[in-house]
């Protein structure tokens, strides 16, 4: 096989790209003065780029992770989500799915191109309304 043979598909959600989402949502963060823990996930999930900002909680990490994953399974955000999985709600239990993977409190934000969802941001690390805002940021860079 030649080198040919093993070319890249073009991503929506580069590398390039994501560390331009994380930079927006970081200054953010700095902005209201919380360390926060910022992943990036592409359209399949996968995590493309993520950072621990200087004194963020090491107990953020994974729930930056699960907020991405979590708004990009279900093409939402995260707060929108929440409401749903409450006691009595429709969707009550599902945190327990997926291998506890799901993170079902603000933070979580699809990031869309051309109207589709092509990935996720996810952040961590203060309040769950100081998450929300700094994922905004980052998903509005996008």
């Amino acid at each position: 096989m030649s080198s040919e043979s093993f070319t890249h598909k073009k991503k929506d959600v580069s590398l390039d790209a994501a560390r331009h989402v994380i930079d927006s949502a970081r200054r953010a963060a700095e902005a209201i003065g919380v360390a926060m823990n910022i992943a990036v996930v592409d359209d399949g999930n996968n995590l493309v780029a993520f950072e621990r900002m200087d004194g963020a909680w090491l107990g953020s990490i994974d729930i930056a992770q699960g907020k991405a994953y979590t708004a990009r399974a279900f093409d939402m955000s995260t707060r929108d989500l929440a409401p749903l999985c409450q006691p009595g709600q429709s969707l009550f239990g599902i945190h327990a799915t997926n291998d506890g993977r799901l993170v079902v409190f603000p933070g979580g934000i699809p990031l869309e191109k051309n109207g589709e969802v092509v990935g996720a941001i996810g952040v961590s690390g203060g309040a769950v309304e100081q998450d929300q805002v700094v994922a905004e940021a980052g998903a509005e860079a996008f």
